[in-house]
């Protein structure tokens, strides 16, 4: 069995962290939740990057990541670069006592926020590779 294309690896692991942002349960922290969504839309914009064959800065910051795509001519739509404001959840929210606490609506708008950015990325990809 043929081994899948990087690509379709990286949005595998958007979607699994996706899947993980979306187990709410008592014992878990909207702020872990957060960081899961926030994960999710990391690893599908990387995904963009490596089915280009473009290298990728390490870096949790999606506003980077969508300042180098559009220098690269990859626009994304507004709603999807406002998912921006996940990066936050991969370095403040994830330390006790370093940010407010997360509500329910913020993780809400996080989980939101990070399928825009896998549906887009989805969308960006030919027919016969989406899946």
């Amino acid at each position: 069995m043929p081994l899948e294309a990087p690509f379709e690896r990286w949005i595998q692991r958007a979607r699994s962290s996706l899947a993980l942002a979306r187990k709410v349960d008592d014992d878990i922290a909207y702020e872990d939740l957060c960081f899961s969504a926030q994960q999710a839309a990391e690893k599908a914009v990387k995904a963009l990057f490596v089915h280009r064959n473009w290298d990728y800065p390490y870096t949790h910051d999606l506003a980077t990541l969508f300042t180098i795509l559009s220098d690269r001519g990859i626009q994304a739509p507004d709603r999807v670069r406002d998912s921006a404001m996940l990066s936050e959840y991969a370095s403040f929210t994830r330390y006790p006592g370093s940010a407010p606490a997360v509500t329910a609506d913020e993780y809400k708008d996080a989980i939101r926020a990070a399928e825009e950015v896998l549906d887009w990325v989805i969308s960006m990809l030919p027919a016969s590779e989406r899946s």
